[in-house]
């Protein structure tokens, strides 16, 4: 989780007579972790969906609406000009299509907003911005740039001078000999073209997404900002720039509007959104018995807008919270607002008593009988590779389940399978001395509208006399000292095992898995340096119900 370094009397300035003690209770009351406190100053862990709070002036926001300070949402006043032009030309189209951006005039920047300003903006990046491959952003003295901005493609032969840099660099050398570059450089592929922000007087500005230009570079003596964020996606690239825009104002900066003209972008509107909740579902959720008006002024107190309409509240949400999609988030909002310290724990009206769960007891009896065979446990995610399922394994991605707005660039395929995943434990710890025996129950997944969730059970012994033998042996045991039952095999093929070496295995005459050697192409790829055997099955239908 991200933190943040706070000063309470930064606070207490920002809030007003408002006492340490009060805001150190409250903090918590905001989903806001106390870390460590040193006399004025305190480190709080925040949600990373909420990276206003990577400022005193947002945590400062939000604490306002908690003692009744200033409630209700938090409002942009946007002066309209048309002296900010960006003019977007089709060659970025490919490669990095939106740019948006937003002036922010007469304001005073000191040491800590600087570094506070460069925190949010690297949570932001981490973020909604996926490591900077989604959208960036870029924070510039404004009175260093000339408009209108065009935002263009340049060659990698292009020169400047980098931010934190006194040297004049190719965009090549950036990429190849900068710690930024090398980070980044792999988000623009191998195009000749990368994107850049030049002004009219052709100065290069911004190299998106990777570094800002020198001449802009934002200290101490800067009075007005220009705020760009480019990214693939519109929506993600203004959701980045509204909390931006608000931390700004709230620093009591006037907001400018840019003009964006050119292939498919247009100029930021940065408008709330509206979501409709009712009454029942609040105090379901709850527990509680709140009437509409304390609903709506819990709301406010969360820096959010509410009306009745009916007998639904309209609720108002500010651009920066994207982080709230529906009716459930807003209950949350409402528990905020409320006061959590203001619900009373009961015990619950059901006169039943809990009891281990049937299925755990069988999982947990396999468990321990594995354990007692000499393996060891494994827990990987569901949420794995298409490099470790398929291209490792030699399988084709046929049916393969892809999800949608995955946290992580890498893990986007939910499993089908549980041994690819015990094949890559073995290619981690191949300094690790063998035998290397390792055992997973969990659940794959299958194309199916629900999709099909199937319990599986894999296991694999890695070491230099291992054999097909040994690993039925262990199989046979597990299954008939746990649940009396005996297995068949019969000559199978299968792209992970060895031709010849593979057999698949029946209870009572119906198929539920596999068994075999793995073949030496698989344990080539996952570099492992012994010969290795495995086995997965399902356990649907077969000792689960």
């Amino acid at each position: 989780m991200p933190v943040v370094e706070l000063s309470y009397s930064r606070l207490q300035k920002l809030l007003g007579k408002v006492s340490k003690k009060q805001i150190s209770d409250s903090l918590p009351f905001l989903g806001l972790d106390i870390e460590s406190e040193d006399k004025d100053l305190v480190r709080v862990e925040y949600s990373p969906n909420r990276p206003d709070y990577s400022t005193d002036l947002g945590i400062a926001l939000g604490l306002q609406g908690l003692f009744g300070i200033k409630t209700g949402a938090i409002k942009l006043n946007i002066k309209k000009s048309n002296d900010y032009v960006i003019h977007v030309e089709q060659s970025v189209s490919k490669i990095r299509s939106f740019v948006t951006g937003i002036i922010a005039k007469n304001g005073r920047i000191d040491d800590t907003m600087i570094k506070q300003l460069m925190a949010m903006q690297e949570d932001l990046h981490f973020g909604i911005g996926r490591k900077r491959k989604k959208s960036s952003i870029g924070i510039h003295d404004l009175d260093k740039v000339s408009f209108p901005l065009r935002y263009t493609t340049t060659k990698r032969d292009h020169r400047f001078v980098p931010l934190n840099s006194d040297k004049e660099l190719t965009i090549s050398e950036i990429l190849d000999n900068t710690d930024v570059g090398q980070d980044y450089g792999a988000i623009l592929g191998n195009s000749p073209l990368v994107p850049l922000i030049l002004d009219s007087k052709k100065q290069t500005i911004s190299f998106p997404p990777i570094i800002n230009a020198a001449i802009t570079t934002v200290t101490t003596k800067t009075r007005n900002l220009f705020v760009e964020v480019t990214g693939i996606n519109k929506d993600d690239a203004e959701d980045m720039l509204s909390v931006v825009a608000t931390i700004l104002q709230t620093a009591g900066f006037t907001l400018v509007s840019t003009k964006i003209s050119g292939s498919k972008n247009t100029s930021p509107k940065l408008e709330p959104k509206k979501i409709l909740i009712n009454s029942v579902l609040i105090n379901q959720m709850l527990g509680l018995n709140l009437t509409n008006s304390q609903i709506i002024s819990s709301l406010k107190k969360s820096r959010l807008d509410a009306t009745l309409k009916g007998k639904n509240i309209v609720c108002s949400i500010p651009s920066y919270r994207f982080d709230i999609f529906g009716p459930m988030d807003l209950v949350e909002e409402v528990t905020l607002g409320y006061g959590i310290q203001n619900l009373e724990p009961i015990l619950s009206p059901s006169q039943t008593l809990g009891q281990t769960n049937p299925i755990s007891i069988k999982l947990k009896s396999l468990s321990l009988i594995m354990i007692g065979l000499g393996y060891t446990e494994a827990l990987n995610s569901s949420l794995t590779s298409k490099r470790v399922l398929y291209e490792m394994t030699n399988r084709e991605p046929i049916n393969m389940i892809s999800v949608l707005d995955s946290k992580s660039q890498e893990h986007t395929i939910l499993r089908d399978s549980i041994l690819p995943g015990l094949l890559e434990n073995l290619s981690r710890n191949i300094h690790t001395s063998y035998p290397q025996k390792l055992f997973e129950t969990g659940t794959i997944f299958s194309q199916g509208n629900p999709i099909n969730e199937i319990t599986s059970f894999a296991g694999i012994s890695a070491h230099q006399d291992s054999t097909f033998t040994e690993i039925k042996s262990i199989l046979q045991s597990a299954l008939k000292t746990g649940f009396d039952l005996d297995i068949e095999t019969k000559t199978f093929s299968h792209p992970i095992f060895e031709e010849g070496r593979t057999a698949s295995i029946s209870v009572h005459g119906k198929t539920i898995g596999i068994i075999g050697e793995i073949n030496s192409k698989t344990i080539e790829n996952y570099k492992i340096r012994v010969p290795v055997v495995g086995f997965e099955i399902s356990l649907s239908g077969l000792i689960l119900d």
